[in-house]
């Protein structure tokens, strides 16, 4: 069964002043029946749709942008100038992968001294050992007195401090050094660069954006009346504007603990795998998450479903008469464009869908379908009228 959303184009104004035209005159049905033409409006099938029994899942809709799951802002660490950047816009990297290169020739001479005071370190420690071990040997044979050796031994730490205190330099300048060469932190690809070669950079300043596409994010805000239906691995099916007729399979990532004390809504994260990066990062989606079984419903198009004051309702043409009635509206499919109603409307009636202004007891009657004798009017049955 495929209920038609579609609406014929008006012009506001003249739907408005066609919708306008009440019936008037006494309350018999037979003289209801016998307007004149001059005062009914002809619809077309496409502005009406027929309510029909169908089983409809229970559902929670999100939309919004789908976005990369893993994105980083690569800054400099180091002052420098920009001396070669090997990625562009749109290339692939992969984890540790040269990006560019700063020229920070004081920070490398500062590693190499490092260096070197580190070796320094390491033979002064093998001197001071060597003097160590003979001073032991003095000591034990009675040569020199316990002052002398307790001299050696102070020696020997203090040349092992030392040696520490030179790595730790050492280690602290290499760092220096190896941050003047960018690096991607991830495998995935650079969305962004924020800086060419011969630019002088400073710490903290951002050069490029990588983000890795293999799993995409959808994040929403759920009423809290529905928060006790979503939880984490549900199924999620996405329909992407930009693939029309196509639905991705994802799943429930993250429900946030707490509402919003603001909105008194519930953050959720919806993913859906995109290993072959077929799709790119910010694409608009509507995430429908399945949170139970099927639900046998009256659906009609979402357009015939309107508001008053708080109050849904739709309109409803009974004995070729438009009547407004207000329904109770339960589960709804973004995805296929319906809405279930739960009360308020039986299966077979006929729903307007037309845009416009419509006013109760205006006389329609839809173009191509033959208006209905007074006779045939009395034997319609209660429930439709």
């Amino acid at each position: 069964m495929t209920i038609d959303n579609s609406q014929s184009i008006r012009a506001a104004g003249v739907l408005a002043l066609v919708f306008g035209i009440a019936a008037c005159g006494g309350s018999d049905q037979q003289a209801q029946a016998r307007v004149d033409d001059s005062e009914v409006v002809v619809l077309q099938p496409t502005d009406v749709a027929t309510a029909q029994l169908e089983s409809v899942a229970q559902s929670v809709v999100l939309t919004g942008s789908l976005n990369p799951y893993r994105t980083a802002e690569v800054r400099a660490q180091v002052p420098g100038l920009v001396s070669s950047i090997r990625v562009d816009r749109g290339d692939p990297v992969t984890a540790g992968q040269v990006m560019a290169v700063l020229d920070a020739q004081g920070i490398r001479s500062s590693a190499a001294g490092a260096r070197a005071q580190v070796a320094a370190a390491e033979a002064n420690l093998a001197l001071a050992q060597q003097r160590y071990e003979s001073s032991r040997k003095l000591f034990e044979a009675g040569a020199i007195s316990q002052i002398d050796f307790q001299a050696a031994e102070a020696a020997l730490e203090a040349a092992r401090g030392q040696l520490a205190a030179a790595q730790a330099q050492s280690a602290s300048a290499s760092e220096s050094a190896r941050q003047a060469t960018i690096t991607a932190p991830f495998t995935g690809e650079v969305s962004s660069r924020m800086v060419n070669v011969g630019e002088a950079v400073n710490p903290g300043q951002a050069l490029f954006q990588v983000v890795n596409t293999t799993v995409l994010e959808l994040a929403g805000q759920i009423p809290v009346r529905e928060a006790s239906r979503v939880q984490r691995g549900q199924t999620v099916e996405f329909t992407i504007d930009a693939y029309p007729g196509q639905v991705f399979v994802g799943e429930v990532e993250r429900v946030e603990p707490v509402a919003d004390p603001t909105t008194r809504r519930v953050g959720v994260y919806l993913r859906l795998p995109n290993a072959d990066r077929s799709l790119v990062g910010g694409l608009y989606a509507s995430g429908r998450i399945v949170t139970g079984g099927q639900d046998s419903l009256v659906v009609i198009p979402s357009q015939a479903l309107r508001e008053q004051g708080g109050t849904p309702f739709v309109w409803v043409i009974a004995n070729n008469v438009l009547e407004q009635r207000p329904v109770t509206v339960g589960t709804t499919d973004t995805a296929r464009g319906i809405v279930g109603i739960v009360s308020g409307l039986q299966p077979g009636e006929q729903v307007l869908i037309a845009p416009g202004d419509a006013r109760a007891g205006a006389h329609v009657r839809i173009s191509g379908v033959p208006a209905a004798s007074p006779t045939e009017a009395d034997a319609q049955p209660e429930g439709a009228r």
